[in-house]
């Protein structure tokens, strides 16, 4: 199969390109404009292998993509490129709108032209997976109710507006035109790779760094946390024997507040890092409480029941094994973030994003 996956290079993007190339026998079309979070070096085990391909190109340029799909023939599409950060969509919502709804619509166009000129058997084997987020759904509140594959839409933040208006075109390109799609949602990922904007890597680099470690509000937003490996199975699992038309959620089963996920970085540190920085006793002690962002939901979780039934797919890693294995990979890792530290960043004024 030759698998074409947008926004390859970011951090699940490149967690499914490392699963295909090493577990399977098809081939990779990455395909990624490099924007600030995207990093080839995620790459770098599997960008000499013979099967896989890389192109720099923005999802939105037209002309672009149809070459792209005229010279590899892609048998799939997995569409992963997306402005994530919440924090950023606050402070700049017009790259989100840009890249997760004109570029959604654009490669839904794109495939449609390339998907009608296909022979008959090649047709009705395409599938277009588009991947998504939780955060569709708005929030939880105070209830012990779970997000599932009908709960309806209400998005909070721009971020989630846009991924939510991605969602619905992908409904109306298949409702519409019958094309044949799948969408999933995922709650929090976390693991290696990730950029370190998001709350895990933060946390870990800021605490290594003896910098305060911020915590919104009261830090009891709750969120499902799935590792990324653990993702990246689900995903290929939707594409090879999901159903045209259906919605997966993907969940990791594993319920924390920010604050416990912060607390658990600071202990697993303790252990595994005891020579502290220079006026730290304890790395708890550099967490600070910070002014809550705006619209921030309380709680998201997943039931992830429908994936588990129908594809036979379930979670390997516990938050507990999982952490640990982020935490180690990042101790043994600097020469990945450290240059994204120092080219693009500081680190200190992020806040956390989860």
């Amino acid at each position: 199969m030759r698998v074409l996956v947008t926004g390859g290079a970011g951090f699940i993007g490149s967690a499914l390109i490392r699963y295909i190339i090493q577990h399977t026998k098809d081939s990779v079309i990455n395909v990624d404009k490099l924007t600030y979070a995207a990093n080839l070096q995620s790459l770098a085990t599997v960008s000499d292998n013979e099967r896989y391909a890389f192109e720099q190109v923005d999802i939105c340029d037209t002309q672009s993509m149809q070459q792209i799909f005229h010279h590899y023939q892609p048998d799939c599409v997995m569409h992963l490129a997306a402005e994530s950060h919440v924090d950023r969509a606050i402070d700049a919502p017009a790259a989100f709108i840009q890249t997760n709804i004109v570029g959604t619509y654009t490669l839904l166009e794109v495939t449609r032209q390339y998907w009608q000129g296909l022979e008959r058997d090649k047709k009705l084997a395409f599938r277009f997976h588009h991947i998504s987020t939780d955060e569709v759904y708005g929030d939880l509140g105070g209830t012990d109710d779970l997000f599932t594959e009908m709960t309806a839409y209400a998005p909070s933040s721009p971020y989630s507006a846009s991924k939510a208006s991605s969602d619905h075109l992908v409904r109306a390109w298949y409702r519409t035109y019958g094309l044949p799609t799948i969408i999933t949602n995922c709650s929090n990922n976390y693991g290696s790779y990730q950029f370190p904007e998001k709350l895990i890597p933060l946390m870990i680099l800021n605490a290594l760094k003896g910098c305060s470690l911020p915590v919104y509000g009261d830090g009891s937003q709750t969120r499902d946390w799935l590792f990324v490996e653990d993702h990246a199975r689900a995903l290929y699992a939707v594409i090879t024997q999901g159903k045209i038309g259906e919605t997966y959620n993907i969940g990791g089963y594993n319920e924390k507040t920010n604050l416990e996920v912060v607390q658990t970085i600071c202990g697993l540190l303790e252990e595994l890092v005891p020579n502290k920085p220079d006026g730290v006793k304890y790395y708890k002690d550099l967490i600070r409480y910070v002014k809550d962002r705006p619209g921030h939901d309380l709680r998201y979780a997943i039931n992830a029941s429908k994936i588990t039934k129908e594809l036979g797919w379930r979670p390997q890693e516990t938050f507990e094994s999982g952490i640990r294995k982020t935490v180690q990979w990042y101790l043994q890792h600097k020469d990945w973030w450290s240059p994204i530290l120092e080219v693009s960043y500081r680190l200190e004024r992020l806040g956390n994003s989860n």
